[in-house]
């Protein structure tokens, strides 16, 4: 049986399966009602790993958290994402200079109210910065204490690689659910090195929706076929940390439920098949 938690950098302890908070409407108005009804409800669930980001709204996703949730419970982690900012013409970009990072970091303190983020993530390596600044910058911050952990989304291996010759790597948030397995050789790079793997977008079916053999195994199990993808992922490797998003109690409430699925060999075997 797998494990429900993972301890992040070997000592923040989290439940594994957790929230994207991106898809919450932040807007005034009865969605955004919503969204802090949602939010309060996966903590009540015992979710205690949440994913937000700057970019999410230009830090509204990260208002919305707080306004939901703080004071925090002393087991809940928010993590929250930097290294994307809007140009002079108001279009978002990949912007990992330094002094960018530290002040999208101090922001991001403000809007969550809190005095160190726990697990702070470059969104994405800029090719215009070198990687050692960028990281640099993280750690600095580190050392300061403004951020306890730092993690990377969407990187490569030597990416990685290169990144923990300068400091701790805690996290890696790459895409990767059930049908899209592009970065396997990065999963494999985390599990060997004890990093958190946090895929975003777990759960993706596109407009064909759900396999057919996906959808089969759900029958057998009396499940969906969301359940049948996350239980896959959550089996994948104990670094896993799924991080499925949903603006919908019954849809949050049915994650939680892929925790207690059990697949059998045989379905995993033949879930493995689709790559």
């Amino acid at each position: 049986m797998a494990s429900t938690t993972f301890s992040i950098g070997g000592d923040l302890k989290v439940r594994r399966l957790g929230f994207g908070a991106m898809r919450l409407p932040t807007e005034p108005g009865p969605d955004r009602a919503s969204s802090l009804t949602v939010a309060r409800r996966a903590v009540e669930l015992g979710i205690t790993l949440i994913d937000t980001a700057y970019l999410y709204g230009g830090g509204a996703n990260e208002e919305l958290l707080a306004e939901a949730l703080h004071p925090y419970p002393d087991d809940l982690l928010i993590t929250t994402k930097v290294g994307v900012a809007r140009d002079s013409a108001g279009e978002w970009q990949l912007n990992g200079r330094p002094e960018v990072l530290r002040d999208q970091v101090e922001q991001a303190l403000r809007r969550l109210r809190v005095e160190r983020i726990e697990l702070l993530q470059l969104h994405r390596v800029d090719p215009e910065t070198p990687l050692a600044d960028q990281v640099g910058a993280l750690r600095d911050l580190r050392d300061e204490g403004r951020i306890g952990r730092i993690g990377l989304s969407e990187v490569t291996v030597g990416q990685l690689d290169e990144a923990r010759e300068i400091v701790d790597i805690a996290s890696v948030q790459n895409h990767y659910n059930l049908l899209d397995r592009e970065h396997e050789p990065v999963l494999a790079a985390c599990a060997a090195a004890g990093i958190a793997f946090l895929p975003w977008r777990p759960v993706a079916w596109g407009e064909a929706g759900a396999s057919s053999e996906v959808t089969a195994v759900a029958a057998d199990l009396d499940a969906t076929p969301t359940q049948v993808a996350l239980a896959w992922l959550l089996g994948r490797s104990p670094v896993i940390l799924p991080i499925p998003g949903t603006t919908r109690i019954d849809h949050l409430e049915e994650n939680l439920g892929a925790e207690h699925l059990r697949l059998t060999p045989a379905q995993r075997d033949r879930l493995d098949a689709l790559a």
